[in-house]
C-alpha cells in the first residue's frame, strides 16, 4: 500500500481551510439593543440567500434605524385563526433603505425549523422579503413550510437562532403594546461581530 509522507505543512493549511469553511457555514453577531444585548447565529450553509440578504443589510449599515417594533401575541391577534407568539424587527418606516427583495427559501429546503428563538423573514408572496425579520417566542410549526399561519403553505424563511439573550427578547416581547405594535420601539444600536 502506498503512503504519503506526513507533511506538516500540508496538514497545517488542511486543517486551517477546515476551520474557515466551518466557519463560513456559521456567523455569529451581537446585537446591541435599548433593552440588552443579543447574540445570534446565521446558518449560512442551509440557507445562503436570506442570511446574505441579512449579513449586507448589517454590513452596509442599512439596520442603523433598524428596531424591535411589533409583538404578536395570543390576546393582540383576534382575527387570525392561527395565532403565533414573535417579536419583529427591522427598517419600518424606513422602507427608502430597503433593498430589493430575496428569493424565498423554506423550511423545506433548508430543513431548519421555526423553534424557539429562531430568526425568519417576514413576507407577503413568496420571493417579497426584504428587511424585516423576526424572533420565534416558543416553538412555532404554523410558520414552518406546510403550516397554516399563511395561506398559501409555503411558511417563512427561518435563517438564524439566538444564542445568548432570549431572556431580552422575552422582556422585549412583554412590553406595552397599541394592538401589535409596541408603545415605545426597541432601538438595535449596532449588528456586529463578536469581539
Amino acid at each position: 500500500m502506498f503512503r504519503l509522507p506526513f507533511n506538516p505543512i500540508l496538514f497545517t493549511l488542511f486543517f486551517l481551510t477546515s476551520l474557515v469553511s466551518l466557519r463560513a457555514q456559521s456567523s455569529r453577531l451581537v446585537l446591541e439593543t435599548d433593552a440588552g444585548n443579543v447574540t445570534i447565529e446565521l446558518y449560512t450553509k442551509q440557507a445562503p440567500v436570506t442570511t446574505a440578504n441579512f449579513l449586507r443589510y448589517v454590513n452596509e449599515g442599512l439596520f442603523s434605524r433598524a428596531s424591535f417594533y411589533r409583538v404578536l401575541r395570543p390576546d393582540n391577534q383576534p382575527k387570525d385563526s392561527v395565532k403565533i407568539s414573535v417579536l419583529q424587527g427591522g427598517l419600518a418606516p424606513h422602507f427608502n433603505a430597503a433593498l430589493a427583495p430575496i428569493k424565498h427559501e423554506p423550511t423545506g429546503q433548508t430543513g431548519l425549523l421555526h423553534q424557539d428563538g429562531t430568526l425568519s423573514m417576514v413576507r407577503q408572496a413568496p420571493g417579497t422579503a426584504r428587511s424585516e425579520f423576526f424572533i420565534c417566542i416558543g416553538d412555532q410549526p404554523a410558520l414552518d413550510a406546510g403550516g397554516k399561519r399563511n395561506p398559501d403553505g409555503k411558511g417563512f424563511a427561518a435563517f438564524g437562532k439566538v444564542t445568548e439573550g432570549m431572556d431580552v427578547i422575552r422582556k422585549i416581547h412583554e412590553m406595552p403594546a397599541n394592538g401589535q405594535l409596541l408603545a415605545e420601539p426597541v432601538k438595535i444600536l449596532s449588528i456586529s461581530r463578536p469581539k
